[in-house]
Parts: structure tokens; C-alpha cells; sequence
């Protein structure tokens, strides 16, 4: 049957591409379904446009600072915010096109519409126009990720209370902006829009700024922000937003009362919602807890032959756990030997600008958990690639159990860190050992080498220090 496959992957995002594409690749008759734009939201409204717009806000702090490396910039430097979003759209894009090319090379078939279950266990595709029509699978997989999430104190109007989708699409640049919520989403916001020459408050409803962080990484963070110029409130709640005039006003609970801010806009990054909604879940009587599905370790729902992967399912919403749950997935329907995927070391990473990084346990959790701790940190201050470029913000700080030499996290901040976190991903892969971490030659000069010297330091051996 022309309609029939083996596999039919609902949502085309890091998860459903890749599952896609790993499905055909082992031999099954494979199609993906899409209701927007190849890619999902990762490709065309997160990880990648994202980035571009952070590399023009990166360039333009260079060029503010050029003097500090001995050039002149003659004039003002300004920017046009047209041609920073265009170049950003234009990145995704790209990358839209590359994965519908890679959907061809791997002879998935692409079908273009909403996809529903029925009560068969039939996928039924409605396209823009309204027509409907059914495709039969062995097995479905639902990857349709999740949006921004909406609070009622502050509902998302696309205009003056905004979310990150028009964060990057914005006509004009705000004068001022009050970005609420400050894990990566409200992080990365805040620092282009600051570096763009917006005035910048964040608020965040924790004790302080990227909570699941290190506290060390959270603390010198925060300094960085304050001394740039960005106002920082921690353990604070906006309860209301006045949109009447001609821009927003914000009530904030703090722990000194309330206060009153006002901005152009507010940019709400205080988690996600998953798309669970309208997927015909109910149809089959598929378990859904706290607006997530319930899977098992291969990601099967309690119906067999309906399976869930990335932000829709528990877990990191990350778009390489994404992925690693797609490959994980398909190789289990495949009947490949596979093993569950440890989720205690998934990388974390947050791309302002000092980079943020991170992997397993932080020294808090680790104390927490009964480890009696070696801990070693070095500071890019001591390094002489970071010296060279200018680079000195941040430090490498990693933990081990004192009694086997186990890496049980490690937590980075500074330029390059989201590169060098694998490193750590790789040695926690491998059960590396501080010592083996120190042993391991490191090229100078190099931001990297800031790992060795925090392995060194944790046992005493520390040279640049």
C-alpha cells in the first residue's frame, strides 16, 4: 500500500528528523510528518537563528572593545537590527534546506500537515487546505516538541509581552526590555539585546540568575551581567503586566515588597509547554503525567507501537537528548542490541557570551548525595590562551569522588566552553579518572587546557596556580 510504512515519525525537529533518517537507514519504509517547517523549532526558531543573532552580538562587543587590541575603529560603531535578524533567518533557512535534503538522500517521504491518531492507531494528515488522509505504520513515533511557556500573570500578545519566536523576529529594536526567567532562553535574550544597546532587567524567580547551574557559575555570572550594565533581580515574581500604553508596565514581588518596572517590551523565557495537545492522544488512551507522555526506557507509551522522544517526554528538553532519544528509539524497534541512555551525563550549555557549560553533578548535589569531594577550579584569568584573546572571564571547575578518582561533574564558564564541555562528556563515558585527566597531554596554548590544570588542582598538582 502506498500509504503504508514501517516507521512515521510525527514532527521534523531534532528528534523526529534524526529518527527519520536512522529509520531508513536500517532498512524501513520510513515517512515524517511536518505541519510547519522542517527542522522544528531547533532549525527555525531556537538553536541555530539563535546563535547567529549571539555571533552578531559577539562581533559588536569586538568592535566596542577594538582598542583593547590595538586597532581603531574610525567612527560610531552601529548595526543595522534588520539585516542582524535577516542574517538569522537566512541561517535557519539554510539549515531547513539541509535537512529536507537529507530526507531526500535517505528516501524518507516528507508529508506536509497536522498529524492526529486515530482510534486505529491509523496517522491521519490534515494539509493546509483541510484534506485529510490516512497513512498506516507499524510504528509511530510522536516527536512534536513543545513552545513557549504562557503564564497568566503575563500572557504572551506577540507584541509588547512577547516570546522567544518573536525575540528573534522583532521589526524594530526595543529600547528597554524586561526579560523574565533566566535559564539559557532569558540568558542568550538578555546579553544580544544588551550588546544590541538595550537596556536590559532580568527577574528571576529563584535566589539566582541560571539556577540549575553551579552556584559558582551562577554567582560569577551575575557579576559579569551587573558590571556590564544589565540589572539583575533574583527572588522575584512578576504578578501582573499593564499593556495599556505605550509600552509595559510590570508589577514585581520582591522580597522588599513591590515595585513597578517599565520597559518597551517583555520578553517572557520561563520554560516550556510540550505539544501534547490535538495529537489524538485520548484516542488511544496513551498516559500522559503533568502535561508530558510517559515512556519507557526505549520511549514506548504504555500502547505498543506508539512511541514519544524529546521535549515531549520527561527529561532534559535539550535538542541533542533529542537525538540520542530518536537513535536510542529506532535502533530498539530495529532489534539492535542498545543500551538505555545515562542521562546523569547530558551536556547543558548556554551560549551568551562567557559561554556557559555543564555536565553531571554540581558540588551541592554531590554533597547531597554522600560523596566525600575533591574539587579543583582554574581560572581562565591563569591562561594564557585566554590572556591572549582577551578571554579572561570564567574558570574550569570539576569534581571528583575522593575515594575512586571518579569525575563526577564539571561545570565551565568562559569563551569556547560549550566546545570543550564534550571533553568532560567523553572522560565521564569512558569512567576517566582525575589522574588520567591530568596525565592526558593538553596542547598549549589552549582554552582547554584549563581542564588538566582544574583535574591538577582538585589533587594538589596544579602548576599554573
Amino acid at each position: 500500500m502506498a500509504n503504508a510504512y514501517d516507521v512515521i515519525v510525527i514532527g521534523s525537529g531534532p528528534g523526529g528528523y534524526v529518527a527519520a533518517i536512522r529509520a531508513a537507514q536500517l532498512g524501513m519504509k520510513t515517512a515524517v510528518v511536518e505541519k510547519e517547517s522542517l527542522g522544528g523549532v531547533c532549525l527555525n526558531w531556537g538553536c541555530i537563528p539563535t546563535k547567529a543573532l549571539l555571533k552578531s552580538a559577539e562581533v559588536m562587543d569586538y568592535l566596542h572593545h577594538a582598542d583593547e587590541y590595538g586597532l581603531n575603529v574610525k567612527g560610531d560603531v552601529t548595526h543595522d537590527f534588520g539585516k542582524v535578524v535577516a542574517r538569522s533567518r537566512d541561517a535557519a533557512s539554510t539549515m531547513s534546506k539541509g535537512v529536507n535534503f537529507l530526507l531526500r538522500k535517505n528516501k524518507v517521504d516528507v508529508i506536509m500537515g497536522m498529524g492526529r491518531l486515530s482510534p486505529d492507531k491509523r496517522v491521519i494528515v490534515t494539509d493546509e487546505e483541510g484534506k485529510k488522509n490516512a497513512y498506516e505504520a507499524k510504528h509511530v513515533i510522536l516527536a512534536t516538541g513543545a513552545r513557549a511557556r504562557n503564564l497568566p500573570a503575563m500572557p504572551i500578545d506577540g507584541k509588547k509581552i512577547i516570546g522567544y519566536r518573536e525575540a528573534m523576529t522583532l521589526g524594530t529594536q526595543p529600547k528597554s526590555m524586561i526579560v523574565v526567567g533566566s535559564g539559557a532562553i532569558g540568558m542568550e535574550f538578555a546579553y544580544f539585546y544588551h550588546n544590541m544597546g538595550t537596556e536590559i532587567t532580568i527577574v528571576e524567580f529563584m535566589d539566582r540568575i541560571l539556577p540549575r547551574e553551579d552556584a559558582e557559575v551562577s554567582a560569577q555570572m551575575a557579576r559579569i551581567y551587573k558590571r556590564r550594565g544589565m540589572k539583575i533581580m533574583t527572588k522575584s515574581e512578576v504578578t501582573a503586566v499593564d499593556t495599556s500604553g505605550a509600552g509595559v508596565v510590570a508589577t514585581v514581588k520582591t522580597a522588599k515588597g513591590e515595585e513597578k518596572l517599565e520597559a518597551d517590551i517583555l520578553l517572557s523565557a520561563v520554560g516550556i509547554t510540550a505539544n501534547v495537545e490535538d495529537l489524538g492522544l485520548g484516542n488511544l488512551g496513551i498516559k500522559v503525567e503533568r502535561g508530558l507522555v510517559v515512556v519507557d526506557a526505549y520511549y514506548q507509551t504504555n500502547v505498543p507501537g506508539i512511541y514519544a522522544i524529546g521535549d515531549m517526554i520527561p527529561g532534559p528538553a535539550l535538542a541533542h537528548m533529542a537525538s540520542h532519544e530518536a537513535i536510542t528509539c529506532v535502533e530498539k524497534i530495529a532489534g539492535l542490541d542498545v543500551h538505555p541512555i545515562d542521562y546523569g551525563n547530558i551536556p547543558s550549555c548556554t551560549y551568551c557570551q562567557p559561554e556557559v557549560a555543564s555536565v553531571g553533578l554540581t558540588e551541592e548535589q554531590a554533597k547531597e548525595q554522600g560523596y566525600e569531594l575533591k574539587v579543583g577550579k582554574f581560572p581562565f584569568s591563569a591562561s594564557g590562551k585566554a590572556t591572549a584573546a582577551g578571554k579572561k572571564d570564567g574558570f574550569v571547575k570539576v569534581i571528583f569522588d575522593a575515594k575512586y578518582g571518579e569525575l563526577l561533574g564539571a561545570h565551565m564558564l568562559g569563551a569556547g566552553v560549550t566546545d570543550m564541555i564534550a571533553e568532560i562528556v567523553m572522560a565521564r563515558k569512558l569512567e576517566t579518572t582525575g589522574h588520567e585527566l591530568i596525565k592526558a597531554v593538553h596542547p598549549h596554548p589552549t582554552m582547554s587546557e584549563a581542564v588538566m590544570e582544574a583535574a591538577a588542582a582538585a589533587y594538589d598538582e596544579v602548576i599554573h596556580l
